[in-house]
């Protein structure tokens, strides 16, 4: 559950951020931008710690039980995405305080280029998170 709060919070403020200022009011966007980006950045930040920390629990029952069985059938390359999920959950854990800085206080003459950068990234990292974790949680009954 908190996977999927933090998937719609940060695909929320990724929408939103992209979408042009002068979206149309009941339009895709406009309907997007009518909420505040703002707000979801404090739940984007508490989410994603508490989704790094629970995943941190997992890791170990993973790494024990699960990743032996992979390399045994020879998921190589199931196995290196997921190794990418990391290292890009750990650069994702170091972007958060920037992250907040930057949603915190926008200034209002300040270019909105860096935030919509960061939000990117993260929704990036979120999504590959998710997707890997998905495909290697189900790839051993894949094909049988």
């Amino acid at each position: 559950m908190v996977a999927v709060a933090l998937l719609g919070a940060i695909t929320h403020q990724t929408l939103a951020a992209w979408g042009s200022a002068g979206a149309r009011r009941g339009s895709f966007f406009g309907r997007f931008r009518s909420i505040p980006s703002v707000t979801f950045a404090n739940a984007v930040v508490v989410l994603y710690a508490i989704s790094t920390l629970l995943g941190g629990t997992l890791y170990l029952y993973f790494r024990v039980d699960v990743r032996p069985e992979l390399e045994r059938a020879g998921h190589w390359h199931v196995l290196g995405f997921f190794d990418l999920k990391e290292h890009f959950a750990a650069i994702g854990l170091a972007l958060l305080p920037a992250y907040w800085v930057c949603w915190r206080r926008p200034l209002a003459n300040e270019p909105a280029q860096t935030r919509t950068a960061l939000t990117s990234i993260l929704a990036f990292i979120i999504w590959w998170g998710f997707l890997s974790g998905h495909v290697a949680n189900n790839i051993m009954g894949f094909g049988s």
